[in-house]
């Protein structure tokens, strides 16, 4: 389902977390096109500007920050409110990576620092945005997962570990959020970005070979995928999670 082809939401708010580039961008371009307004974050101040620019300055506005700094998501949750006076929706989508190997050989500050990224922030980010404005007013919650949350990965077993409790606290948030606030959770196979560039820059033809659609993801295929579960369509779906995978599943793989 395309974006134009979603109802308009006029009004609507949205905080998407690391959306300087890649699938946080994608999102942030799908949401911007059906009208909402919305604040992106990420580390990088430069590049949230130059996305902001992209997007639209007028409805977009950017808060830099690390995404497990709690004073970052108390920041990006007020300066969200202060500029639009509400925030309807939370995509967490801020991420990292920072390994590749076996997880008998795990560093385990390493994985501390992934799964404080990748699941503690949102946890954060959530419970921000409900205490701001969703625990009155409703709203939905969009967790960026990933298919390594499904599956054994080989090498990005921390990855795909903190995937998996992302999952978990989809359903936690969507049992205890409800009935005001729905949470649900994307789980993308590979998407074209700079973040997941190892897995397939200078073999994507081979990369993209299992892939009964013949291709791997692009940002814009998640983007269309968080629209919907923002949007009044999905007014009865909650604690889901939303395989994006070009049907790789059906290969039994993950990539």
């Amino acid at each position: 389902m395309s974006t134009q082809e979603l109802p308009a939401l006029s009004g609507k708010v949205a905080l998407i977390t690391g959306a300087s580039r890649g699938i946080g961008y994608g999102v942030a371009e799908a949401l911007v096109a059906r009208g909402d307004r919305v604040c992106i974050t990420g580390r990088g101040e430069e590049a949230l500007k130059e996305a902001v620019e992209r997007l639209g300055s007028d409805r977009v506005i950017a808060v830099p920050g690390k995404a497990h700094d709690e004073a970052h998501q108390a920041a990006a949750v007020a300066a969200t409110m202060e500029a639009f006076g509400r925030v309807d929706f939370l995509v967490n989508n801020a991420g990292t990576n920072p390994v590749f190997g076996p997880i008998a050989e795990l560093d385990l500050g390493v994985a501390r620092k992934v799964f404080e990224t990748n699941v503690v922030s949102a946890l954060g980010f959530a419970q921000q945005t409900y205490r701001a404005w969703q625990k009155e007013n409703g709203g939905a919650i969009v967790n960026i997962a990933s298919i390594a949350g499904l599956s054994a990965s080989p090498f990005i077993g921390a990855y795909g570990m903190s995937k998996a409790a992302m999952i978990n606290l989809t359903l936690q948030l969507a049992h205890e959020f409800a009935p005001v606030v729905r949470v649900n959770a994307i789980a993308p196979a590979v998407v074209k970005t700079k973040f997941a560039a190892a897995l397939y820059e200078g073999r994507e033809v081979e990369a993209a070979a299992p892939y009964p659609m013949g291709r791997l993801g692009e940002p814009r295929d998640i983007g269309g995928a968080a629209a919907f579960l923002t949007s009044s369509q999905s007014d009865w779906i909650t604690g889901q999670t939303l395989v994006v995978d070009g049907g790789i599943f059906l290969n039994a793989g993950v990539g």
